[in-house]
């Protein structure tokens, strides 16, 4: 099986962080498709989709509700690692609405315990956005330090970070296709990999991604298994 591990150091060495520079200021990529703003020592996270196969087990399908708990404890290991003070979630934090009253009592717990560590941002996305209860501030959208931070991107919009697209890479090495979550800017619009433990992801030069970006100016970082890996644009294949 091809691995992330065989791109050649070309394109640029693999890091257990990266590090990019969007809109003047520095992000650190971790590999869990988490950003840290040092300089706001905040965390950025984007499409959580807590609760989705609760939301599932609702219409039938009967699916083991442990995702909550496993990004949870994902978000639980990123504030430990890099001591955030803030947490902005870039919406899609519930896969619907009524997710914030499926909680299963031990996530709930958890939750509270994560949202009294650190102050937490909740911008509403197009699956969850009615404001909840569950500790923090329900924003639309957020202006800091002459950036824009939402859910849904914006065609032509400058300084702008979110989320909601899921976006993945496929490149080729060695003869066969690797295809990941990836963060992805080209100078003007920033995008976040789905953090949630079941999301799925979109290649990046899909039809939904058409008229976003500025092809030429396109940074893209991989994420590995616990490594993230940056690639030229010249290596991204379609699929």
């Amino acid at each position: 099986m091809t691995s992330l591990g065989a791109l050649r150091s070309d394109d640029r060495e693999e890091a257990e962080t990266a590090f990019l520079r969007f809109g003047g200021h520095i992000f650190e990529l971790l590999p869990s498709g988490a950003a840290y703003w040092r300089a706001e020592r905040a965390l950025l996270v984007a499409d959580l989709h807590l609760e989705k196969m609760s939301s599932f087990a609702r219409t039938g399908q009967l699916l083991p509700p442990y995702d909550t708990g496993v990004t949870l404890a994902r978000l639980e290991a990123d504030l430990e690692r890099t001591g955030a003070q803030t947490v902005i979630a870039l919406g899609d934090s519930f896969h619907r609405d009524e997710g914030t009253r499926s909680l299963l009592d031990a996530d709930r717990a958890r939750l509270h315990d994560l949202t009294q560590r650190a102050a937490w941002l909740w911008l509403s996305g197009n699956h969850d956005p009615s404001p909840h209860g569950l500790g923090g501030l329900c924003l639309a959208q957020l202006e800091r330090q002459g950036l824009v931070l939402t859910h849904e991107p914006v065609r032509g919009a400058n300084g702008l970070i979110a989320g909601h697209l899921h976006p993945a890479a496929r490149v080729m090495i060695n003869g066969r296709s690797v295809r990941r979550p990836c963060f992805v800017h080209d100078g003007r619009i920033l995008l976040l990999p789905a953090y949630g433990a079941t999301t799925g992801s979109i290649n990046i030069l899909g039809p939904a991604f058409a008229g976003l970006f500025h092809r030429e100016a396109l940074e893209v970082t991989m994420l590995g298994r616990d490594r993230l890996y940056p690639v030229s644009p010249r290596r991204l294949i379609n699929g």
